[in-house]
């Protein structure tokens, strides 16, 4: 992954799952739209509320990569506060645009093919692993 947009998107990953918030800010633009089922917002405010509502961990699956868009496919799990447990799980996709080496925009949709919709991307913007 050697694009700028691939590693910051890869970082914001491993900053949400490792409960990193101020990292994800970090890596993150201060008028950021965050969305997702529940509707669109701006700011690092509103992400930093979302990651402490939503308890999400999000592992990335496949990855597609045109200029400025980035589509990942992730396996979504969320988890009790209270205890941890996983209380609900499954497949997503999420558009990033990352500009200047900051993410100015995340949204996810309920699977891979709406998220690739979404944007000019298609399958052959899949990035392979090495």
């Amino acid at each position: 992954m050697n694009a700028p947009e691939l590693r910051v998107v890869e970082a914001w990953h491993e900053a949400l799952n490792n409960g990193a918030v101020d990292r994800l800010v970090e890596l993150s633009h201060s008028e950021v739209e965050v969305g997702g089922p529940h509707g669109t917002g701006r700011g690092a405010q509103l992400l930093r509320e979302w990651v402490d509502r939503a308890n999400i961990r999000l592992e990335p699956r496949r990855i597609f990569h045109h200029a400025d868009t980035v589509v990942v496919e992730q396996w979504a799990e969320w988890r009790s506060a209270d205890t941890g447990r996983v209380i609900g799980s499954q497949t997503v996709g999420s558009v990033f645009v990352v500009r200047d080496g900051r993410v100015t925009r995340v949204v996810r949709y309920p699977d891979l093919a709406d998220a690739l919709d979404a944007t000019d991307l298609d399958e052959s913007h899949e990035k392979k692993s090495n």
